[in-house]
């Protein structure tokens, strides 16, 4: 029995991914269980993150392996200013876990 292995476009993958989550329990995950927090677009599924997160941070010597996703929606919020009340959006952030001995690395493409 074959899989089915789904390829995406590279423009879709570019969109998937759209900021890193810098939070004191986005450390501390990244940390204990090597995995990055990113904040991804509200359609995106976990083989499109997968495979953007694959894509966008393999260095060109060797290939940058996934080994889970967990995909959480964070609900909107209601905030006032006065008397006026007003919500936040709501958004949709991943939890990406890395084999044992990989890293991302942020500042790989900024020049120095």
């Amino acid at each position: 029995m074959k899989s089915a292995v789904k390829t995406y476009s590279q423009e879709r993958l570019a969109q998937v991914l759209l900021a890193p989550v810098v939070s004191e329990k986005g450390t501390f995950v990244g940390e204990k269980h090597n995995q990055f927090v990113f904040r991804v677009a509200f359609d995106a599924t976990k083989p499109e993150v997968k495979a953007a997160v694959e894509l966008l941070f393999s260095p060109k010597d060797k290939k940058l392996e996934v080994q889970s996703v967990r995909i959480v929606n964070v609900k909107s919020k209601e905030k006032r200013m006065g008397r006026f009340v007003g919500r936040r959006g709501g958004w949709k952030k991943a939890y990406v876990g890395l084999k044992a001995g990989q890293d991302i690395n942020f500042a790989a493409g900024e020049n120095q």
